[in-house]
């Protein structure tokens, strides 16, 4: 039975006059890799960070586990169990272990279990051997593999990846999406990934949700949103006939 985790009901999100997401009805369910599909400029990353709650809506409610959050405190509870992995990984100045402990740290785990998470993180991204390296010497996709063990190695239940890939040799987005796969199969990690890499939507992901201009125009599994879409400006996009 399909267990729905994160749901939103008409969300919409403007900057100044700008209207940049318009009525978004949304559910997430648990433990699946749910792509959010769009071109630049359509709403995605805007979308994860209300999902993570650094931005608050203009309207709309957002529930977790059937329950509304209104209150601050239900807000941070919720956060804690989430994970965001931005496009361009933030690189502390520090080794590898430190890098991918920060968090554990800051939730004041005790050593012994800090050392044991950040090695299973890291064996999980294939950085294993590497924690006494400094951060800033690690190739460009070293460094967003290490970012992905900072984020998982909390174990969150849910972690929204914004472009996760971009600017990463084919080995490298290869690796990612293998452990992105993993960390929902094996972690049992509901996954959140906005993208416009159809290729890789057709590859990893389960659902789908076509963002435009700020609207979710479509949501359906991989297979009928390829195959065969309900939305003519869906068909248009996949095909490339779109241009934004």
């Amino acid at each position: 039975m399909v267990e729905d985790l994160f749901r939103i009901e008409n969300l919409s999100m403007s900057f100044g006059d700008k209207k940049i997401l318009k009525n978004i009805n949304l559910v997430i369910h648990r433990g699946e890799i749910f792509a959010l599909m769009g071109p630049s400029g359509a709403g995605k990353t805007t979308l994860l960070r209300i999902l993570n709650f650094f931005e608050k809506p203009a309207g709309g409610d957002l529930f977790f586990e059937g329950t509304r959050l209104s209150h601050v405190r239900e807000i941070n509870t919720v956060r804690q169990r989430m994970s965001l992995l931005f496009q361009t990984p933030t690189v502390f100045n520090t080794s590898v272990f430190n890098n991918v402990a920060y968090g554990l740290k800051v939730r004041k785990m005790d050593r012994t279990a800090i050392e044991k998470k950040v090695k299973d993180a890291l064996t999980i991204v294939g950085l294993q051997g590497k924690e006494r390296q400094k951060a800033r010497t690690l190739s460009g996709g070293e460094a967003q593999r290490m970012a992905f063990a900072r984020a998982i190695v909390y174990d969150p239940e849910i972690l929204f990846l914004d472009e996760p890939t971009t600017n990463l040799d084919p080995a490298n987005v290869a690796k990612i999406e293998e452990i992105i796969m993993q960390v929902c199969d094996e972690k049992t990690t509901t996954i959140v990934l906005a993208t416009h890499n159809i290729p890789q939507v057709k590859r990893i992901a389960n659902r789908v949700g076509l963002l435009l201009n700020g609207e979710l125009i479509e949501v359906s599994s991989k297979d009928q949103i390829f195959n065969s879409p309900s939305d003519a400006r869906a068909s248009a996009f996949i095909k490339g006939d779109m241009v934004y």
